[in-house]
């Protein structure tokens, strides 16, 4: 086995200091553009790979990012982890990605691990915190995010979609479109984009008078959705609704998918349908779904932003609670009944 090269052999290759290797390979480090070519092109040579741990050890700080979420079933989790990792690595910051289920017990022992890595910050994302997290993380100096989540938590950001909001323009937008008998398909009861989706809907139809006419919990999984419809839909026709809003995209595939194929049922003729998330799929041509889309390129953007913030910052850093807006965009998947007229298509309310 050939013995590990060091720093010192790649700086007497480029005929620099050890200290001009060190700064080539610390990101953000000031170094010229024709010393980084001579540094890089020596270590290429020699076959050489900087020990990161070693050097967070020193300086204290690792430029990694613990990344834990519960499940990437969702499109719109691999997809937020592609543009946080991107928009990570811009800033010198790489993510590593956790696994870990909707349990505190669970979430706890994953975090326990994480800190083993010496990481710089935490991100949330479909999990929920306990105040032992919290204060186990600010104890150790790591700082931390919820993406997509928020909780009542004092010292936590979080960076979320205005999910109350988007479930009101749910809401308006059945009842507007002539629908009275208004399902609705939860998510996991636990998640706070959960419980806002389904308050801004409840407020839209108390606002108008009109009761909820059916409810049952996907818990955001494949399997709940499609036992969830089956336990909607296969009824006698006047006891099924003529619309519904599923809390988010993947659910509502598999919901188009049941009421079509198992049911005989057609989204949109029979059954209005809305998701939320605007996941690619969502626009295809098979699903053509309405749904309320979250801005992920904001979201992820407004997260680096908050972690560079409480890291370069924190004396001065405050925890923020971000809710942004997103836009209902109008599919095939959605109608107005007939005696309302016909609703406007590929439009964003």
């Amino acid at each position: 086995m050939s013995e590990k090269v060091t720093a010192l052999q790649v700086a007497q290759r480029a005929g620099v200091s050890q200290s001009a290797v060190s700064r080539v390979f610390t990101p953000g480090a000031s170094v010229s553009e024709k010393m980084a070519t001579k540094v890089r092109g020596a270590a290429e040579e020699l076959g050489y790979r900087p020990n990161i741990l070693a050097r967070a050890m020193v300086s204290g700080r690792s430029r990694i990012v613990g990344f834990v979420v519960a499940y990437l079933d969702n499109y719109f989790y691999p997809e937020a982890i592609e543009k946080l990792s991107n928009a990570m690595q811009a800033e010198g910051y790489h993510v590593l990605m956790f696994m870990a289920s909707q349990t505190t017990g669970n979430i706890d022992d994953v975090v326990d691990e994480i800190l083993d890595y010496q990481i710089d910050g935490l991100i949330f994302a479909s999990v929920a915190m306990s105040s032992t997290i919290v204060a186990r993380c600010q104890a150790a100096g790591v700082p931390m995010i919820l993406f997509n989540r928020r909780q009542d938590m004092e010292g936590v950001s979080s960076i979320t979609s205005d999910n109350f909001a988007g479930g009101r323009k749910v809401g308006e937008y059945l009842i507007t479109c002539g629908h009275r008998r208004i399902g609705y398909i939860a998510g996991w009861e636990g998640a706070s984009t959960q419980r806002d989706r389904e308050a801004g809907l409840m407020a839209a139809l108390t606002t108008h008078d009109i009761p909820l006419f059916a409810r049952e919990v996907g818990n955001f999984r494949k399997e709940g959705a499609i036992e969830a419809t089956r336990a909607m839909f296969d009824v006698p026709a006047n006891q099924r609704p003529d619309a519904v809003f599923v809390a988010n995209d993947h659910m509502a595939f598999f919901e188009l998918d049941t009421l079509r194929h198992e049911l005989g049922l057609k989204g949109s003729d029979d059954i209005g349908v809305v998701g939320y998330d605007d996941v690619p799929p969502a626009a295809w041509p098979a699903y053509d779904l309405t749904t309320v889309r979250q801005r992920s390129n904001t979201m992820v953007q407004e997260t680096v932003d908050t972690f560079i913030r409480q890291i370069e910052e924190p004396e001065d850093f405050r925890p923020r609670q971000v809710a942004i807006d997103g836009p209902l965009i109008i599919r095939g998947s959605s109608h107005s009944l007939p005696s309302k007229g016909k609703a406007q298509t590929n439009a964003g309310i």
